[in-house]
């Protein structure tokens, strides 16, 4: 990976709409209270907000969030939020815990043609498989292998496309990046 943010961010802007797709930061491995309540541990805290920062610094910071309902994913999003402020729209969704990668279409489809970048926080294998059914045709083949490997916790799919998120589809935009945390370290 060891992409360049500077070089994305370059990319990014050649685009009206731009899909942030974050699996949630690093966790302890289980929770009393079952899945759902899994929490992060520092590690993932951290992670959480050096993604944070490395998105902001570069301009890639979401008008709209899509978050699963589970603990891990709430607590990756407000380690990122003290980094963005107020200004994304942030909807908490259930759909993204237990709905499948259908969730996150629904997700696209239903996010207004006002908002141009659109940020969804979610779980393995759902975040990965959903990447890989939006990616086009002609994207990296490296990149798409990536993806077939799944996302380590806190890593950044980006994608992109000149259409409105209500019109994606299958293989309906671009596979720019996919970054793991360690791409943001300062």
């Amino acid at each position: 990976m060891g992409q360049s943010l500077k070089k994305l961010a370059k990319r990014v802007a050649q685009y009206q709409y731009v899909l942030l797709v974050m699996r949630h930061a690093k966790t302890e491995p289980a929770n009393m209270s079952g899945d759902r309540a899994r929490e992060l541990t520092d590690k993932g805290r951290k992670q959480a907000k050096s993604v944070g920062k490395g998105l902001d610094a570069f301009g890639l910071v979401p008008d709209r969030i899509a978050c699963s309902g589970a603990v891990r994913a709430e607590q990756t999003l407000d380690r990122m939020l003290k980094v963005f402020g107020d200004g994304p729209k942030v909807d908490y969704r259930q759909s993204l815990y237990e709905g499948g990668v259908q969730a996150v279409f629904d997700e696209i489809a239903r996010t207004p043609d006002k908002y141009h970048t659109l940020m969804v926080v979610g779980h393995e294998p759902t975040v990965s498989l959903a990447c890989g059914w939006i990616a086009s045709e002609n994207s990296d083949r490296s990149m798409l292998d990536l993806l077939q490997l799944g996302l380590s916790p806190a890593s950044v799919v980006v994608l992109a496309s000149n259409a409105p998120f209500s019109t994606w589809q299958v293989h309906a935009a671009d596979l720019l990046a996919v970054l793991n945390p360690k791409d943001f370290d300062d």
